[in-house]
């Protein structure tokens, strides 16, 4: 089966594995031509306290009703990208998963096992598996898959499991009047989308939302992102 999983600790291992069976080939399914860029969807699920997702499993369970059907349209070949963030510590987000559809890892397969694993983030918070983290380093995040992906070989969209409350040194966006830091590289120049679902989450309060959307929109512009969507819910 062509996956690469790695920095997964053993107990998230069978949420995703085990509900990816092998099985024949699917000739319904879309399949990259030879020759042309696969797309690259990259999922970011935030773990900070602030983020509802870590602690309310309802919400945890609509997020993931969102975002399976994303990975599900994928065509095969296509590459999907969980990581988790936080705080600005790698020994804190070890929940990364790299998958390349295939025939036998097959989108729907896949899509299934990662809506499992987003819908019990609570309980695994809760158990002690996950660790809920004490900031919100979502630049610093974008920066560091910026590194890794690469927007101008072939379509690649970031959608981001996050309050967008960034708590950062590059800035704390709770505070009215913070505002983010311009992108300083054109590495994220021909990425095709940016998305925030939960924009504002937690925080009960429309006019913060809107600026939070409003300064995203910004930022994801300058940055060279195709387009930006900010859900505070659907």
């Amino acid at each position: 089966m062509a996956r690469r999983l790695s920095f997964l600790p053993a107990a998230l291992l069978g949420l995703v594995i085990g509900l990816s069976p092998a099985g024949a080939q699917n000739t319904d399914q879309p399949v990259v031509p030879a020759g042309e860029a696969a797309p690259v969807l990259v999922i970011g699920l935030d773990l900070s306290k602030s983020n509802p997702m870590v602690s309310n499993d309802a919400y945890a369970r609509r997020v993931a009703d969102r975002v399976a059907p994303m990975v599900e349209e994928m065509p095969l070949r296509g590459r999907v990208m969980v990581r988790s963030f936080g705080s600005y510590d790698a020994t804190s987000n070890t929940l990364r998963i790299d998958q390349v559809l295939t025939a036998r890892a097959k989108p729907e397969d896949f899509a299934r096992g990662l809506k499992t694993l987003i819908s019990g983030v609570p309980k695994l918070v809760r158990d002690g598996k996950l660790t809920a983290q004490n900031k919100t380093n979502i630049l610093p995040f974008l920066e560091t898959m910026s590194q890794v992906v690469d927007c101008s070989a072939g379509p690649v969209r970031f959608v981001l499991l996050t309050d967008g409350v960034e708590d950062s040194e590059y800035a704390r966006l709770k505070n009215a009047r913070a505002t983010l830091p311009a992108p300083g590289h054109g590495r994220f120049a021909g990425c095709a989308e940016l998305q925030i679902l939960g924009l504002g989450q937690g925080l009960n309060s429309p006019k913060t939302t809107e600026r939070l959307r409003a300064t995203w929109a910004a930022w994801a512009g300058q940055a060279g992102f195709g387009s930006f969507t900010g859900l505070y819910d659907w």
